[in-house]
């Protein structure tokens, strides 16, 4: 099996919902890659990024996937979610084919650094820059290539991660850039801290208190339903 025909793989799992963003609720099967060109100072998916954690990676084929996919669905569509990590390192054109043949939806977030011209192929392309508390810094002229090159394929939205005062000013700078593009916003998740509910009611105030209304605040729902538990 060649590099080539190969994706590395930290987690296939599912059915579960989309716990954030613009498909919150909706039932999914996991399709989580291993490796990422950023490390953010909060990641919450530290296995499937972290060289460290390399060992546990398996490179699939396509159809190796597609049938874990099968397998966990019980062949009845759904969506399919491509996780990290950053999914977008992987080349995953020939899995969405397969699975839009059978019926399946694709989702796909991504922090935008990494452009790829199979995202025209995705029902939804959810772009993540990482605002400032995450230690990375966004290169805007890599996001406009990824909405350049998901053409008037997927619906395409913005979700940023709010950490503080520096994030949320970052995500209304982001708004005015995008404002054609319709935006999530979400409060941090302390990973080694109980859920808490505070800074989802700071976030809230902040942006009604500010009359900025053309935003859609959400929590991590899968996060409030199981804690930081890795494969749900």
């Amino acid at each position: 099996m060649s590099e080539e025909q190969t994706i590395r793989i930290s987690e296939i799992f599912g059915p579960t919902i989309q716990g954030e963003g613009a498909m919150i609720g909706r039932p999914t099967v996991f399709v989580r890659t291993g490796g990422c060109d950023y490390r953010c100072a909060w990641c919450d998916t530290a296995h499937a990024v972290d060289s460290e954690f390399r060992g546990e990676w398996k490179a699939m084929s396509t159809e190796e996937i597609w049938a874990q996919v099968q397998l966990l669905s019980g062949g009845k569509p759904l969506t399919v979610s491509l996780s990290g990590g950053n999914p977008a390192i992987q080349p995953f054109g020939a899995l969405i084919a397969l699975g839009k043949k059978e019926g399946y939806d694709f989702a796909l977030e991504t922090q935008g650094s990494i452009a790829q011209k199979w995202f025209a192929q995705l029902d939804v392309l959810t772009l993540s820059p990482k605002a400032p508390s995450s230690g990375e810094t966004t290169d805007w002229r890599k996001v406009g290539h990824c909405i350049d090159a998901a053409k008037e394929g997927p619906d395409i939205a913005m979700k940023i991660v709010i950490f503080n005062d520096e994030d949320y000013l970052y995500a209304r700078q982001a708004a005015e850039r995008y404002p054609f593009l319709p935006l999530y916003l979400q409060p941090g998740n302390d990973i080694n801290q109980p859920v808490s509910n505070d800074r989802m009611l700071w976030l809230t105030e902040k942006a009604l208190n500010d009359k900025w209304f053309d935003i859609t605040i959400l929590p991590q729902l899968h996060v409030m339903l199981w804690g930081n538990k890795r494969g749900v």
